[in-house]
């Protein structure tokens, strides 16, 4: 396994700016309120480094409820022993404060040795403090500007020097591993349900809506029951997004477009719902997005142990066991987000582990049905059947049809529809056809494009087949 550098420091002194700089990508949110990151977010560096960016240590209560700030410290604490190289960051513009004395004393006492980063050295011309922070009494300083560059190739030289020269990866790796992102509303159990498959507490959880800021990556190697090889996963845990009303500072923001750019990023998409709570309109909207992205979607019913309790505790009337309240609440959401492609539905508890193979095995299913290739001959002969069954209406005093139909991709699929007038397809006729096709074919949760090319277009392919 290739070295790993955890960059820490007290809050807002720009870690995560620095370690996009290293990553040579934008990962982590850099915005000037502290306490922005607070789970530990980790990318591979261009050059092979398995880099780790930590929330700011020594957060007061003004900045960030004392809960979080304690698992936030906890995450940093992991990334520290953890780590090969620390990358100790501080702001060369307060100059040293009592908490860089406090912090350089904590790492001594880890037995840590860091690499001194005196950050926001961005205009040569100003007078820095940069003199002063050999107090903190470390023997490797160096001085950056991670806004703009300055000083990170000298910082990246000192890596070679005293870290083993990584092994780049092939590729092969990330090809084999099953991307997953787990998307909804904040305080669903996201994380939970993360760490949950990590049998560990490596993701911040608390009952405080929004906990989770950034999109967090987090490689699985799953063991399930009769396999001889582990199930490769790649996890994304993403930032609750919220309602376009609610989204009230530039920090969800930039939280909703991470969590929108995972979407486009994975194979599969979980939408997670709290059982307690059932289908919402942003639930509708999250599930339209990642449809609309042409990905694989299937529903998570987490917190199912607790809708349970609740029934058990005062059952409703017209339910006559757990079984029926379950299939009940199935109906209610397939009747609620009616526009699904037949999209798998999982009851699951991230809490007791509840059912957590069985989603996983979803997953696995829909990766590989979304390479499925569909038969032209079988395609044509189910649209032939489905036009005789149900003819679309007569717009104008004209009748839809299509002449020919073919599948022209995956990932999504998209099939294009050679008809006479394309306009003349109208929307609950759209959803007869996809729904047709992914029942006939077996693309349950896969979302189906179709392109529609009329008269004058099939004639233009004709002649240039010709």
């Amino acid at each position: 396994m290739n070295s790993s550098i955890a960059i820490v420091g007290r809050p807002n002194v720009g870690k995560s700016r620095l370690f996009n700089r290293l990553a040579e990508k934008r990962i982590s949110i850099v915005h000037d309120r502290p306490g922005v990151t607070r789970d530990v977010v980790v990318a591979d560096s261009p050059q092979g480094y398995v880099l780790m960016d930590t929330g700011g240590i020594g957060m007061t209560p003004e900045m960030t409820p004392v809960d979080i700030q304690n698992a936030t410290e906890e995450q940093a604490d992991f990334a520290i022993r953890a780590a090969d190289l620390l990358l100790f960051v501080v702001d060369a513009r307060t100059g040293p404060l009592p908490l860089d004395q406090t912090l350089a004393q904590k790492f001594r006492k880890m037995g840590k040795h860091p690499i001194l980063v005196v950050n926001k050295m961005d205009d040569p011309e100003d007078g820095y403090s940069f003199e002063e922070f050999k107090r903190l009494g470390f023997s490797r300083q160096v001085g950056v500007s991670a806004e703009h560059g300055h000083g990170v190739h000298g910082l990246m030289d000192l890596f070679q020097e005293l870290l083993p020269a990584p092994i780049l990866p092939s590729g092969e790796q990330d090809i084999l591993r099953t991307r997953i992102a787990f998307i909804g509303r904040p305080n669903v159990g996201k994380s939970s349900l993360c760490n949950r498959l990590l049998n560990m507490e490596r993701l911040i959880v608390s009952d405080v809506p929004g906990t989770t800021r950034e999109t967090v990556e987090l490689d699985l190697d799953y063991r399930s029951e009769g396999s001889e090889d582990p199930w490769k996963f790649r996890l994304f845990d993403t930032a609750g997004l919220k309602r376009k009303k609610r989204v009230d500072s530039s920090l969800d923001y930039f939280s909703s477009v991470r969590t929108k750019h995972a979407i486009e990023e994975v194979d599969v998409v979980f939408l997670v719902l709290d059982a307690r709570e059932g289908v919402t309109k942003q639930d509708k909207i999250l599930a339209d997005h990642a449809l609309q992205e042409g990905k694989a979607l299937a529903i998570l019913v987490n917190k199912w142990d607790l809708a349970l309790d609740g029934f058990r505790k005062d059952p409703l009337p017209g339910y006559e066991d757990e079984h029926a309240f379950r299939k009940a609440y199935l109906q209610s959401v397939r009747k609620e987000m009616f526009f699904l492609p037949d999209s798998p539905i999982c009851f699951v508890s991230a809490k007791s582990g509840y059912a957590m193979q069985d989603f996983l095995q979803v997953a696995r299913d829909l990766d590989a049905r979304m390479e499925k290739a569909i038969s032209t001959s079988a395609l044509n002969k189910l649209i032939s059947d489905m036009f005789e069954h149900r003819p679309p209406a007569k717009v104008g005093g004209k009748r839809f049809k299509i002449f020919y139909a073919v599948q022209v991709d995956k990932r999504p699929f998209r099939i294009k529809l050679f008809c006479n007038q394309e306009h003349k397809l109208d929307e609950p006729y759209r959803r007869y056809l996809e729904k047709g096709i992914q029942k006939k074919f077996g693309l349950s949760g896969c979302p189906l494009k179709f392109s529609l090319a009329g008269k004058e277009a099939r004639y233009q392919d004709e002649k240039k087949s010709a």
